[in-house]
């Protein structure tokens, strides 16, 4: 078979599915996977891994179970053997969802798929049930152009069940299942297209730094009127640390971290950032850098929470305490725990007045950088070219995905490539999250003609 019939058989074929895959995830959104028995029941993420586990099993991979990891979460995990001198790829994603937030924002039913404006809304349409229904669509549209009869690579499904919480089931599995989970190419399906129509490598994931500072300064609060000009305000100190974390320019800056780094690969145009982060008309951007610097090459620095008096409700009383809860994203080349050392000396000799400041470690974790070359990367920048009718891009990705540093550790000579469908009109971990089908369908087509092709 020709390259060019091989892609139109594929095509056709994915094309014909994609009734099958709107079906495919409408059944998977309807479970309210949430891995937190706090908010949902810890049944509904049992009935979406049986339901992965079903559908891989009868696309092929027969070599099927659900391993329980350490944080109490299934895996679901299913093979199918390498023929003979033939490489094996491992395709990951999740099944778990981010919890619905505020459901009043929602314009349609959070747990059922709803088609409006030629897209598909729902929690977990696209992070990450939508690529865990694009790798399904791409080996059905395979096996099926192949006659049923197998396929030309070897092949390890694993959808993990709590990477949403973060609590590291799947990162503490790997390691101790090494041969399990062993392949050639790494293809991480959590990631996505720069924009709707662009193949895009993701190069690099920030790492992290969570913190929660207390400051205090008072045994109790006292009378403002009473007490007012002395009296040091727990707030007033917390704002006054905050503020010594950004620049006048947007710049973070804290002291022993660079903020000067440059992205070497395609830009991000500013337009097309304000309106992925929906920027408000006439509010400037952060920053003295492009903003493909500020968002992939440097560290940020975010306010997540605080805790202080709300407006309604408060008094006139000075606060003898505060606290926020700090996230730092940090580029590659930066060590998460050398970035940790330098906030939390930054926040203890900026906070003024002298008042006590606690910093409390939330949580650390490992920036990430792919590699580019070898076999597996340019077998499916091939398959992005023939798919979409365009050379793939690369950009950076401002979340973190600790699993990839650990699949680095473990399988070293192994490529890693990071795709997938969750391109920013998603509105990922938002309300009204949602997939454009044809990414879906592109990029079925896309890992199917990977498949295909590849070999080392």
């Amino acid at each position: 078979m020709t390259d060019d019939s091989r892609t139109a058989a594929l095509r056709d074929r994915v094309r014909a599915l994609m009734p099958q895959a709107k079906a495919d995830l409408t059944e998977l959104v309807s479970y309210k996977s949430v891995y937190d028995a706090r908010q949902f029941p810890i049944e509904e993420c049992e009935k979406a891994a049986r339901w992965v586990l079903d559908a891989f099993t009868a696309v092929g991979l027969t070599d099927a179970g659900l391993h329980e990891t350490p944080d109490g979460s299934k895996a679901v995990v299913a093979r199918y053997p390498a023929p003979a001198g033939a490489p094996t790829v491992l395709l990951y994603c999740h099944y778990d969802v981010q919890p619905p937030l505020d459901a009043a924002a929602w314009h349609s039913p959070v747990w059922q798929l709803t088609e409006r404006d030629g897209r598909w809304y729902g929690r977990g349409a696209a992070d990450c049930k939508g690529n865990v229904v694009m790798h399904l669509t791409a080996l059905r549209a395979l096996r099926e152009t192949l006659g049923g009869n197998g396929f030309p690579v070897g092949i390890t499904l694993v959808a993990e069940g709590s990477e949403e919480q973060g609590t590291g089931g799947l990162e503490q599995f790997v390691p101790a299942n090494a041969d399990l989970l062993r392949a050639d190419a790494l293809v991480i399906g959590d990631c996505g297209n720069a924009a709707v129509g662009v193949p895009t490598f993701t190069q690099t994931l920030r790492g992290i730094v969570n913190v929660i500072v207390t400051v205090e300064t008072l045994t109790g609060p006292v009378h403002s009127g009473m007490y007012g000009g002395p009296a040091p305000d727990a707030v007033a100190a917390l704002i006054h640390v905050l503020s010594t974390l950004r620049d006048e320019h947007g710049n973070t800056t804290v002291d022993g971290l660079s903020n000067d780094r440059t992205w070497p690969g395609a830009p991000y145009p500013a337009d097309q950032f304000r309106s992925d982060a929906d920027v408000l008309d006439g509010v400037g951007l952060l920053g003295d850098g492009s903003v493909a610097d500020m968002a992939w090459a440097r560290a940020a620095l975010t306010v997540l929470g605080m805790d202080v008096p709300s407006v309604v409700g408060s008094s006139a009383a000075i606060q003898p305490r505060a606290r926020a809860r700090l996230n730092l994203r940090i580029p590659p080349g930066v060590d998460p725990e050398q970035a940790l050392k330098a906030l939390t000396a930054h926040l203890e000799s900026h906070t003024p007045w002298h008042a006590r400041v606690t910093v409390e470690t939330e949580g650390t974790g490992a920036p990430f950088r792919s590699g580019t070359g070898g076999p597996a990367r340019t077998a499916m920048e091939a398959a992005f070219v023939a798919a979409y009718g365009r050379e793939a891009t690369t950009a950076g990705q401002g979340g973190s995905i600790p699993l990839c540093n650990v699949f680095a550790d473990t399988y070293p000579n192994a490529e890693i490539m990071l795709i997938g469908v969750e391109e920013p009109k998603c509105l990922i971990h938002a309300p009204n999250e949602s997939v454009d089908p044809s990414e879906i369908e592109n990029m079925a087509l896309a890992e199917a003609l990977f498949l295909a092709t590849y070999s080392r």
